[in-house]
């Protein structure tokens, strides 16, 4: 069994049999400011809803981004140390992916990136990504699409308000059925966090 998760747009989590491609259970919220409030109960309620435990999940499935970083790292947190904790494979992928996934392309999808700001990627006919994870701000996006790849401006495009975990769990059972690698272990974030490094402490004249 796959547990999948991903918090970079709401917070959806699922339980999918990759021997059957199905999605067993699934749980999402659209809301974008209770992250680490909800994942803690939509993990019991997924595993409860299955019948399995903890010790029939054979992976974790986590979508990196893009999303925002504080949102972002909560689903990524909680599925490295699900998969620590078990001992399982940590399986990534970037979470546009998933969204592409069943859908008739070729298309380009679209989530909140917050401040005023869109992620986009763009996907072939085949759900192939040939373009991005990319940041635009919505006047501008049609001008940052033909500068990437001039085709794609015509696409059309699906706005996803959450990334949908079973169909990640979908995505990462087909991938590792056919050997195609999965995304990198990296966060994709697009943009830097506001933390900053503070700078060395000012010199007191006494």
């Amino acid at each position: 069994m796959l547990l999948a998760i991903d918090t970079s747009a709401g917070t959806s989590v699922a339980v999918v049999d990759p021997s059957t491609r199905r999605v067993l259970a699934e749980r999402e919220t659209e809301d974008t400011r209770r992250h680490a409030e909800v994942i803690g109960p939509f993990l019991a309620e997924v595993l409860r809803a299955t019948g399995i435990t903890p010790a029939d999940v054979t992976g974790v499935v986590a979508g990196m981004g893009p999303g925002p970083f504080t949102g972002l790292r909560v689903g990524i947190a909680a599925a490295r140390t699900f998969a620590a904790a078990r001992g399982v494979p940590f399986l990534p992928l970037v979470s546009h992916d998933a969204v592409a996934t069943g859908e008739q392309g070729p298309l380009v999808v679209l989530t909140d990136a917050r401040r005023r700001e869109v992620a986009w990627s763009a996907y072939d006919a085949d759900g192939v990504r040939v373009a991005g994870p990319g940041l635009a701000r919505p006047a501008d996006l049609d001008d940052v699409l033909r500068a990437s790849r001039p085709d794609i401006v015509d696409w059309p495009r699906l706005t996803a308000v959450t990334i949908p975990a079973g169909r990640l769990g979908v995505l990462a059972a087909d991938r590792l059925a056919s050997g195609t690698p999965l995304a990198a272990d990296t966060p994709v974030y697009l943009r830097e966090p506001d933390v900053t490094v503070p700078g060395a402490p000012k010199r007191v004249d006494r």
